[in-house]
């Protein structure tokens, strides 16, 4: 049994970007709910040298567009990093899952072998499409959700695993 390409890499980044989505959502309403001002949450972070909420999430995105875009042989759009509320991180990561969805099986199936350039700060990274995929884009994304998921919890918000991971099973 050979595995498809398309189901290993878009099935769960559309599996996290809307589990993702959806916390967001519960830190707005938390946040009003709280009368926080909702850019705390947005500018929060665990650590003082680790990126803010909203970069989290924009990294997410740059990696999940990327990956369908790359493994299809195509350019990923590029969205500017201009998001500073939970309506625009919302947006953000609907307009990513409207270009991911826009992608079929046959356009992706079948790009493990094929070399993936990936341009990067100090110079450009090689990887098949496989270990593109297992290697670099999967990791990413579940470390920024996580990410973001850690430090609306730390800030108070009331999500559990189920938020993560959504229904399984």
């Amino acid at each position: 049994m050979s595995l498809s390409m398309y189901a290993i890499t878009v099935t769960p980044i559309v599996r996290n970007l809307t589990q993702l989505r959806q916390i967001l959502e519960k830190a707005e309403l938390y946040a009003e709910s709280k009368k926080i001002d909702p850019s705390v949450l947005v500018n929060a972070r665990l650590f003082p040298d680790m990126y803010l909420l909203k970069r989290q999430v924009q990294i997410a995105s740059d990696v999940a567009k990327g990956a369908v875009s790359r493994l299809a042989g195509q350019e990923p759009p590029k969205f500017e990093d201009v998001e500073n509320s939970f309506p625009e991180l919302i947006e953000r990561i609907d307009k990513t899952l409207a270009h991911i969805n826009s992608f079929n099986a046959n356009q992706i199936d079948g790009t493990e072998d094929n070399t993936i350039l990936l341009p990067r700060h100090d110079r450009t990274s090689t990887f098949t499409g496989l270990s593109y995929l297992t290697d670099f884009v999967l990791p990413n994304v579940y470390f920024h959700v996580t990410t973001t998921y850690a430090i609306l919890r730390h800030n108070g918000l009331e999500i559990g695993k189920k938020d993560y991971l959504g229904d399984v099973g």
